[in-house]
């Protein structure tokens, strides 16, 4: 009712630095695709936020995150002043800012 077991003898050793590499390219190239479809993107688009809020003067028009219409009447190294309207002015934070508008958008 049992049967024979034999001994198997050991795959004989082949080049593994080929397939090494072989199994490594799929997650090479997944890493690529992301890194130029994803990360680089992300990172210039925070480049050019970051290049914008340092340059706001006084006197641009800007739209803030909570899409509020203004122009700026000061500015500080963290906030800003922005008119909204006749004799009323917000305060906000300069990363609050996300677009800057051709002057005479806003009258």
């Amino acid at each position: 009712m049992i049967s024979t077991a034999y001994a198997q003898t050991a795959p004989a050793a082949t080049g593994g630095g080929e397939n090494m590499l072989m199994s490594m390219l799929p997650l090479l190239l997944m890493f690529a695709v992301l890194y130029f479809l994803m990360i680089r993107p992300q990172m210039k688009r925070q480049k050019e936020q970051k290049a914008m809020i340092d340059s706001l003067a006084v006197g641009d028009e800007v739209v803030t995150v909570g899409g509020v219409l203004g122009r700026i009447k000061k500015a500080s190294e963290t906030y800003i002043h922005v008119e909204v309207a006749d004799n009323t002015e917000l305060q906000v934070e300069r990363s609050a800012v996300i677009r800057v508008l051709p002057k005479g958008t806003f009258k």
